[in-house]
């Protein structure tokens, strides 16, 4: 693999940022775009351009946070919320030795998580999937990484959780740190733990969270 230099990672005629920006500036849910720490380490890592909403990400911004803290997508990291390259345990660009099974672009509040199939899912690659907290296993969304930030962006966190929240989420998911989630007892995969508004919740380390 030909690895490229930052300058030809960000030299690019048509960054996909300018877009994501519009659609934040749009979305129907509140969004906060999370500073970044260390502008291009992440970018470089993954050997994207900024013209892909993959590479915009990495290079404009720690993350976003979208629909009251609901969902956090990954970008070029924070001191709360790690990068796309830290995520993926990718190092340097000249020790990768090929393309992950798959690469993890998010989370949401719950444990959920979201990643792009690069062959070890068993869909599509190149689709973003998602791994349920309450089907505990693998479902494709259909739409590749672009179309999914837009549609995120878009407002249809509102259907994708419909099951999944309870009567007053939005002030009990917006107090929470970047670093923490929400663990649920019993689990939203079990029977008893069905119905979200009658479980414990309690905010949790996100490490923790992903472990369970």
């Amino acid at each position: 693999m030909q690895i490229r230099t930052l300058a030809e990672l960000i030299d690019v005629p048509h960054p996909a940022w300018l877009e994501i920006a519009v659609a934040i500036t749009n979305a129907p849910v509140p969004v906060e775009v999370v500073a970044i720490t260390h502008q291009g380490a992440a970018l470089y890592s993954l050997q994207v351009t900024v013209g892909s909403a993959l590479g915009a990400l990495a290079y404009n911004c720690g993350g976003l946070v979208i629909d009251h803290g609901w969902v956090r997508l990954l970008g070029g990291g924070s001191d709360d919320l790690p990068s796309l390259a830290a995520a993926n345990n990718l190092g340097e660009p000249e020790t990768v030795k090929g393309p992950p099974p798959y690469l993890t672009i998010g989370f949401d509040v719950l444990g959920g998580h979201f990643a792009i199939d690069g062959g070890g899912l068993g869909f599509t690659p190149g689709e973003v999937c998602y791994f349920a907290p309450d089907l505990l296993e693998w479902e494709s969304t259909g739409l590749g990484h672009g179309a999914f930030v837009q549609a995120f962006l878009g407002g249809v966190t509102t259907n994708f959780y419909k099951s999944l929240r309870w009567p007053g989420w939005e002030q009990e998911v917006s107090q929470l740190k970047l670093d923490q989630g929400i663990a649920l007892w019993p689990p939203p995969s079990t029977e008893q733990g069905k119905d979200l508004s009658k479980v414990t919740r309690q905010a949790v380390p996100f490490s923790e969270l992903l472990n369970l």
